[in-house]
């Protein structure tokens, strides 16, 4: 179809150019084919890296203070002994348990903490986008003049 257009055309510039009964001949016949300007984006992967900052843990070990804790136990364990059974002797026996209890509890302990910094690389893929420009064939136009009137015709190949 479209050969068959330009065809056409070609034949009529032709025909009407060399047929002398018309009052004029067409002059300047020419062709031209047009671009247009087409933009994609391509995209890229980019491996980017960074230093990142890891905190190093280790085990820490803190010693109580047993006596401390001996003592708050005794106290509590006195109060609870008298309040549950209502006599001195409970208190007595609350006391000694709680100050065993207590002197346990407050020995030693051990946390997780941080005790410093270390920077490690770490790598991620990241997709960018680069533009890409290119000329592209858009259409053709044939131009010619006849009897002092200028005709232009569209067309594609």
């Amino acid at each position: 179809m479209k050969n068959s257009i330009k065809n056409i055309l070609i034949s009529t510039a032709l025909v009407v150019s060399s047929t002398h009964a018309m009052a004029g001949t067409p002059e300047k016949v020419k062709v031209f084919d047009h671009t247009k300007t087409i933009v994609t984006q391509v995209p890229i992967n980019q491996q980017t890296c960074s230093e990142v900052k890891v905190p190093i843990y280790s085990s820490v070990t803190t010693q109580g203070d047993a006596g401390g804790g001996a003592l708050l136990g005794m106290i509590l364990g006195g109060i609870l002994g008298k309040g549950v059974t209502g006599d001195d002797g409970g208190a007595a026996a609350g006391a000694v348990i709680g100050g065993i209890v207590g002197a346990n509890e407050a020995q030693t302990s051990t946390n997780q903490q941080v005790v410093g910094y270390e920077y490690e690389t770490r790598c991620s893929m990241q997709t960018g986008y680069r533009e890409e420009t290119i000329e592209a064939y858009s259409h053709s136009t044939i131009r010619f003049h006849l009897d002092n009137k200028r005709y232009v015709l569209k067309f594609k190949k």
